[in-house]
């Protein structure tokens, strides 16, 4: 270990801790020691975790700020329902079926990243948050009318109701703003452990390479950046793209751990939690951020026997945790998400400042 660069001995521990944390979440379930509520929360666990990181690449090494994080996840979590549910028949493995959502669920949300990136990351600071905001809302309205069935000859899609489907029998496997019903649930607490390690390897590769001292330049000094030739375009975009296919694959491996999903679930609310793991578990600290999301995403249940008071204690925590992670750099990075945050907000109200 002395002989690895110190990037590299970070990066080791790093995975070290995932995976001991696996094996004691393993042996504990084996050993009967988790409540029934703690083992319900190990996939949506990972699939936080998985997002954490996957919005720190944009917004904690890029220096951008999205709040649209949740738009991919839908992408990618309907799509993998559609793949898996349509694929029951022909592939009898679900762990297959679930590779598959996965994967087509990352690709779909990497194409949608595109489409959007384009335009949008010639923006800067609160243009850029506020396109972000709209496309998540954009997403969550478009599949609240989606319609989506499989029958022998294919997939049929419609955007008025499931009548005009047009199928001969078959199965509906989006309904609207009902979402998806009767979802085999296949996702399993290896595959988000599976998840994890593969998001930290795209993500902590990406960082220590060329492209990503690029990228931080980028952050650091644009004009500096652009000064000696770097495409600053390209290298944005190609940040954005890794981060929304991740989050697209984490959106897969939720919805499948659900039997019933809907597209109200994935709203701004769920973007800004993704972002509070970010924020207090540092921007670009790619440890810290996994490590606020555990703690958060469980935090509200081992609290929930307080009935009243958990809410309560769930913010003098957050509190104490900004306290506690007090230091200059992180004090500078959450004033401009804060002024960011507001902008937007701002920019929302019509003439005369009357609210929405």
């Amino acid at each position: 270990m002395k002989k690895l660069s110190k990037s590299t001995r970070s990066n080791f521990i790093t995975y070290g801790i995932v995976v001991a944390a696996f094996i004691v979440m393993q042996i504990l379930s084996s050993g009967g020691k988790l409540s029934s509520s703690l083992s319900g929360q190990l996939i949506p666990i990972c699939v936080y975790i998985s997002l954490a990181i996957s919005l720190n690449l944009t917004v904690g090494i890029l220096g951008e700020l999205s709040l649209g994080h949740a738009g991919f996840m839908s992408v990618g979590a309907f799509t993998g329902v559609v793949v898996s549910m349509s694929l029951q028949s022909s592939i009898a493995s679900d762990p297959i079926r679930l590779l598959l959502a996965m994967i087509v669920g990352a690709v779909i949300a990497a194409i949608a990243g595109i489409i959007v990136g384009v335009p949008v990351l010639r923006l800067r600071g609160d243009y850029l948050a506020i396109v972000t905001l709209a496309f998540g809302e954009i997403i969550k309205n478009i599949l609240n009318n989606l319609y989506v069935g499989v029958d022998g000859s294919g997939l049929h899609f419609s955007v008025t109701d499931t009548a005009a489907l047009g199928m001969d029998g078959g199965m509906v496997l989006i309904n609207g703003p009902m979402g998806a019903s009767g979802v085999n649930k296949i996702a399993t607490f290896t595959a988000g452990f599976i998840l994890i390690l593969v998001t930290l390897f795209v993500v902590l590769n990406l960082i220590n390479s060329r492209t990503g001292r690029a990228i931080m330049a980028i952050r650091d000094n644009r004009i500096a950046a652009e000064s000696v030739g770097l495409n600053i375009t390209k290298y944005k975009l190609l940040a954005f793209v890794i981060s929304a296919a991740l989050a697209g694959a984490a959106g897969a491996l939720y919805a499948t751990n659900y039997s019933t999903i809907m597209p109200k679930k994935f709203d701004f609310n769920t973007s800004i939690l993704i972002l509070v793991f970010v924020v207090l578990g540092g921007m670009g600290n790619i440890r810290g951020g996994m490590i606020a999301a555990a703690i958060l995403t469980v935090l509200p249940e081992v609290l929930r026997a307080m009935n009243d008071y958990r809410m309560l204690i769930y913010a003098i925590v957050l509190i104490l945790v900004m306290l506690f992670t007090n230091n200059e750099k992180a004090v500078q990075i959450r004033k401009n998400i804060t002024g960011k945050i507001v902008g937007v907000f701002r920019k929302k109200q019509p003439e005369g400042g009357a609210e929405e």
